[in-house]
């Protein structure tokens, strides 16, 4: 026997359900991809900005200890060396580091990194570190 549809319950509801529950799960899926694109977006963002933090906390260090170095010195060579060491810490210190939406970071962070390569140029020093920092597996503490 067929059963009749009950009261209130109308033909079009029951043949429209596909889409109303096509266009929840879409909003459903929406929602969610936008809660974890935030969360990966945040972690994206903290691991970049403690990589740009730590390479321009590397260069000041760098600056810093030439200048403790040098700023006794008082030949010609060295107060060039010292106005170079002078403009790198300059510029680090003009870096915003505490504004994560700052226009111009990959402009003034290649302009460090310039003064950094130009600094260790004028000390006959070598740009490149990673077989200083690379972790020594035979180092323990």
């Amino acid at each position: 026997m067929a059963q009749a549809l009950t009261p209130g319950v109308s033909f079009d509801r029951i043949f429209l359900a596909d889409n109303r529950y096509q266009a929840e799960g879409y909003r459903e899926g929406y929602d969610a991809g936008i809660r974890q694109g935030k969360l990966e977006g945040k972690a994206h963002g903290a691991s970049h900005g403690a990589r740009v933090s730590a390479e321009v906390s590397f260069y000041y260090g760098f600056a810093l200890t030439w200048k403790c170095l040098i700023q006794n010195k008082e030949d010609a060579k060295s107060k060039k060396h010292m106005r170079c060491v002078e403009t790198l810490m300059t510029r680090i210190d003009d870096f915003p580091l505490g504004e994560p939406q700052y226009e111009n970071l990959l402009e003034d962070m290649q302009k460090i990194r310039t003064k950094f390569r130009q600094l260790c140029s004028l000390m006959n020093v070598p740009t490149d570190f990673s077989d200083y920092t690379r972790s020594n597996s035979q180092m323990t503490f």
